[in-house]
């Protein structure tokens, strides 16, 4: 991807673009995924205690958690009335039939709003592709709910300088046929996989530049649009990294793995993204 520009080169680039100008218009979303964490009481008790903790954010960051499928109907109901939507970590491409053990976006519908796939986890332990992944993200927006695709490149692929063929080839692949109108249902995550768990770090510098590219890729199937889509970043997200994070124009919020298993932590992601927004910005 070349080398980064200067903070101040950076500063004045951003102004002048078209998405940081409407970088306001974007609400913060951040989503909670519980990966395969916690039994069903225990779920449904943290989902009760993010009720009373999170209610108060809601005006100015959606928020999203994601638990495992077996919990998803009890966690639903516990959150009915309240700002918090539930989506589900995974789905199948198809409606119904002879698939043992899988999951159908028109199943969901009635449980959730929200669907991610593409997760790094997917990707690399179930060997889900490219071609798979379009399948499933034109079948969640047929039965209407809001997908959230992850991308991202490996640590082999980011040392091999390969950062942007790889989002390139991902998106271009997983976005095949999706309609404008379609889109507004849609949003990004970028999940630098070589900065989790590795004791690499992605700054927010780099995460940004990263996250205007895909925003720059989005552009070509789906125009001025692409300035509305909201870009989550997936990178080990943290209290301690989460304001310098939320700082970058490009960033519209975190995929949030780890930290959202302690709600203390989860809490203080979204009160930091909160006071961001409700700072004034250079």
């Amino acid at each position: 991807m070349g080398a980064r520009p200067s903070n101040s080169s950076r500063a004045r680039r951003c102004r002048a673009s078209p998405p940081c100008a409407t970088r306001i218009m974007r609400k913060p979303l951040i989503a909670g995924n519980w990966k395969m964490h916690f039994t069903v009481p225990e779920g449904l008790e943290y989902a009760l205690q993010l009720r009373r903790d999170l209610d108060r954010y809601a005006a100015v960051v959606d928020v999203v958690i994601l638990p495992p499928a077996l919990m998803l109907w009890e966690v639903a109901n516990a959150l009915r009335g309240c700002a918090i939507e539930v989506g589900a970590q995974n789905a199948g491409w198809e409606d119904q039939g002879p698939f043992t053990g899988e999951i159908s976006p028109r199943m969901l519908a009635g449980w959730c709003h929200y669907l991610l796939i593409g997760h790094s986890e997917r990707r690399q332990l179930f060997n889900e592709t490219d071609e798979e992944l379009n399948r499933k993200l034109h079948a969640g927006l047929r039965h209407r709910l809001k997908v959230i695709l992850a991308v991202g490149e490996t640590l082999e692929e980011y040392e091999a300088g390969r950062t942007a063929e790889v989002i390139t080839r991902q998106l271009n692949a997983a976005l095949y046929g999706v309609e404008l109108r379609q889109a507004t249902q849609l949003s990004l995550a970028y999940e630098p996989v070589w900065a989790i768990g590795t004791g690499k770090a992605a700054t927010p510098e780099y995460a940004n530049e990263t996250m205007g590219l895909i925003r720059r890729l989005l552009a070509s199937p789906f125009g001025a649009l692409a300035a509305e889509m909201r870009i989550l970043y997936g990178g080990s997200v943290t209290p301690a990294n989460a304001r310098s994070l939320m700082e970058q124009p490009e960033i519209d919020g975190g995929l949030i793995g780890g930290a959202s298993l302690k709600a203390g932590d989860f809490t203080r992601i979204i009160q930091a993204t909160a006071e961001v927004l409700q700072s004034p910005r250079v």
